[in-house]
């Protein structure tokens, strides 16, 4: 076989000038599904996330380099933590000349569940979203998200039945800005004592009895949840800024019960353990 011929030069068409004169805020991949190991505290788990990661492009600049981001992705070889995550971001954007910019990675995340009563164990998964973003005013932040499904019981129901009440899968959404360490785990151990009862993988006959009983002893209103995840966030100094969402897919409606709760602010004084990449 012969050699490959010598390739002439090519032109780097992306780098050259626009004379349109728009700035565009994002620009980059998204979708993109890759095999990495998460490390929260201790823990270290393989995972497959899907990652978006975009840049600002300058007005003069008529293109991003697509490449460069595969080529990112590929050298990471460490575990993947908030942390690391966010050096990842400040290595995308100078490799890609850029003022700002934001890694998101959305992936399965597994906890093993021991049943209340038997102890059985079994696994169950959490959708998590960790995004590391720096802004035009180079201000950078990370945040973790997470849905947790649980278990809710309305007060109404309860209240006015002569037996019985009724209940529902619900899901809890915490998307939390950090300013300190904080595990996954933290963040799902926070949404599950907000519910009226945890939900497990596994349940044998004595646990549906104790589950069964422990929501009813527990009723809650979709308002009751969001109010619960906020004030334990309120209260945790390594939370900035979060969005709070609880969604009850009702049993005795054919719609959702949803809430949520919002807090922009950033960091107070309270706030003071900053991060930064």
């Amino acid at each position: 076989m012969n050699a490959p011929e010598k390739i002439a030069f090519l032109p780097d068409i992306q780098s050259q000038f626009d004379q349109r004169e728009l700035r565009i805020d994002a620009v980059g991949i998204k979708g993109v599904r890759y095999p990495i190991t998460v490390r929260t505290g201790t823990r270290v788990q393989p995972t497959v996330a899907t990652f978006s990661m975009t840049v600002e492009l300058p007005a003069a600049a008529k293109g991003t380099h697509m490449s460069r981001f595969i080529e990112l992705l590929h050298a990471q070889s460490d575990a993947l933590d908030a942390d690391r995550l966010g050096t990842m971001l400040i290595d995308m954007l100078q490799r890609l000349n850029a003022r700002s910019g934001m890694i998101e990675m959305r992936f399965p995340y597994f906890v093993t569940k021991t049943a209340p009563v038997s102890g059985a164990q079994s696994m169950l998964d959490y959708e998590v979203c960790c995004r590391a973003h720096v802004s035009d005013d180079a201000r950078f932040s990370l945040s973790v998200e997470v849905t947790v499904p649980v278990t809710s019981l309305c007060p109404c129901s309860k209240e006015i039945s002569e037996y019985g009440a009724h209940n529902q899968r619900s899901h809890i959404r915490i998307d939390a800005e950090l300013a300190g360490e904080m595990t996954i785990d933290e963040l799902i151990a926070i949404a599950e004592r907000s519910g009226s009862c945890e939900i497990y993988g596994l349940l044998k006959r004595q646990d549906e009895k104790y589950v069964t009983e422990r929501a009813y002893e527990n009723p809650k209103f979709v308002e009751d949840i969001v109010r619960d995840v906020a004030l334990a966030l309120n209260q945790d100094a390594r939370v900035g800024a979060y969005t709070v969402e609880a969604e009850n897919f009702e049993s005795i409606h054919n719609h959702s019960a949803f809430a949520r709760i919002v807090r922009p602010e950033y960091m107070t004084k309270e706030h003071a353990c900053q991060r930064k990449p």
